[in-house]
C-alpha cells in the first residue's frame, strides 16, 4: 500500500492559520503537524509516500527531505492550483499505479493513528470487497465538513460536502483508503460549485455504482487544525501525553513543575515552568512564567514575561509582556513593551492576523 499526503494546494480545506509559511509545518508540542502524519505512515508499515505540495513546496521539501528519517521514500507532487482533493488523486495517478492507498490530509491530528485502518483494509476477510473506507467523527458543526449519511445497517449511502442542512453529525475525517477503482471515479466527476473536484463526489460515484464503502467512527480524539482554537486544543492534547524530561539547563532559582520537557541547549533562569509544557532547543526563559499547555519552539527568548496556553514558533522573542494567553506567535516575531512616549500600541501584522487588546 502507498500513501498520498496532502501538504499544500488541494483545496480550501488546507487554509492558512498564519502567513508564517506552510501551515502543516506549524509545530504542535514542538513537532510540525505534518510530521505526526509521516510517523503514522511509518508505524503502519507504509514505505512509499507521495506528498502533494503547492506554493510552499520549498519549505515542505526542506523540512521533510527524502523521508529517510522515518524510513519512508517520499515523492513530491506539485499541484499548480487548489483544484480539490479528488484532483490530487487524479494528478497522482502515475505515482499510485494500481496499488491500494491511503490519502491523509496533512493538517490532521489523529490520536488513534492509521495502523489499524491500513491493516483492516489490507485484510480481505475484514475488507469484504470494499472499494473504499472512510473515517468519521461526530462533530457539533457538521456544516463545515463533508458529512456522511448512514442507513439503519450502518452502511454509507450518501456523502454531502459542507451541507446547509446536514443529514447527520458524522463528519469525514481527512483519512481515506481506496483501491484503484477510485481512479475511474475521479475521472468521471465534474467540478463542484467551488470549482473543485470533491473527494466526496468521487466516493458518492462509487456508492451509486454499487461499490461498497466501509466506515469507521474515530476512536479517541481528532483535530482538524484549521483555526487557532483547534491548533491550541491539539497542542494541549499532545502535551498531556508528555513525560518530564530535562535535557537543558535549569538554574537553582527556577522551578519546574509537572510534565515539562526542556530540550537540549535551552536555559531556564529565575523562572517558573508549569506543565504540561515544552521548551525548545536553544530557547532562553529568564525571569518569566511559562504556564500549562504552552509550546515554545527553538531559538526563542522569553524575558520578564508570562505566557500560558499558547504556541510560540521558532526564533521569536517576548520581552516585558505581563500576560499572554490563548495565542499563536509566528516565527521570528518580536513582542515587546516600549518605554518611549507617547505610549501606544504599535503593531506590524501579517495577513489573517487576530489581535485582542485589553
Amino acid at each position: 500500500m502507498k500513501a498520498l499526503i496532502l501538504a499544500g494546494g488541494a483545496g480550501t480545506r488546507l487554509r492558512p492559520i498564519t502567513h508564517t509559511g506552510a501551515k502543516q509545518l506549524v509545530p504542535v508540542a514542538n513537532k510540525p503537524i505534518l510530521f505526526y502524519g509521516l510517523e503514522q505512515m511509518a508505524e503502519a508499515g507504509i514505505g512509499e509516500v507521495g506528498i502533494i505540495v503547492g506554493d510552499t513546496r520549498d519549505e515542505i521539501r526542506a523540512a521533510v527531505g527524502s523521508g529517510e528519517r522515518w524510513g519512508l521514500d517520499v515523492t513530491y507532487l506539485h499541484q499548480e492550483s487548489p483544484l480539490g482533493l479528488a484532483h490530487c488523486v487524479l494528478m497522482a495517478r502515475e505515482f499510485l499505479g494500481g496499488d491500494d492507498f491511503i490519502m491523509y490530509l496533512g493538517d490532521n491530528l489523529l490520536r488513534q493513528g492509521v495502523r489499524g485502518l491500513v491493516e483492516s483494509f489490507a485484510d480481505p476477510s475484514v475488507r469484504d470487497g470494499a472499494a473504499a473506507q472512510i473515517l468519521l467523527a461526530r462533530v457539533p458543526d457538521p456544516q463545515r465538513f463533508g458529512v456522511a449519511e448512514l442507513n439503519e445497517h450502518g452502511e454509507v449511502v450518501r456523502l454531502v460536502e459542507k451541507p446547509v442542512e446536514p443529514p447527520s453529525d458524522l463528519a469525514l475525517v481527512g483519512v481515506y483508503l481506496f483501491d484503484n477503482t477510485i481512479h475511474e471515479a475521479v475521472r468521471a466527476i465534474s467540478p463542484s460549485r467551488r470549482g473543485e473536484l470533491e473527494i466526496t463526489d468521487a466516493i458518492q460515484w462509487l456508492i451509486d455504482r454499487g461499490h461498497r464503502v466501509r466506515q469507521k467512527v474515530v476512536e479517541g480524539w481528532w483535530i482538524d487544525t484549521g483555526n487557532l482554537a483547534a491548533l491550541l486544543e491539539g497542542n494541549r492534547l499532545i502535551l498531556e501525553t508528555l513525560e518530564q524530561r530535562i535535557d537543558g539547563e535549569v538554574d537553582a532559582e527556577s522551578r519546574v513543575e509537572g510534565r515539562v520537557v526542556i530540550q537540549a541547549g535551552a536555559k531556564v533562569i529565575g523562572s517558573t515552568i508549569r506543565g504540561p509544557a515544552i521548551i525548545g532547543e536553544g530557547t532562553r526563559i529568564e525571569q518569566s512564567y511559562v504556564g500549562p499547555f504552552t509550546s515554545i519552539y527553538y531559538g526563542c527568548e522569553i524575558v520578564r514575561s508570562e505566557i500560558e496556553h499558547s504556541v510560540v514558533l521558532e526564533q521569536s522573542s517576548i520581552v516585558d509582556i505581563p500576560r499572554l494567553e490563548d495565542s499563536l506567535i509566528g516565527k521570528q516575531v518580536s513582542v515587546t513593551r516600549s518605554a518611549r512616549r507617547p505610549r501606544a500600541n504599535r503593531l506590524m501584522l501579517g495577513d489573517h492576523s487576530l489581535v485582542d487588546l485589553t
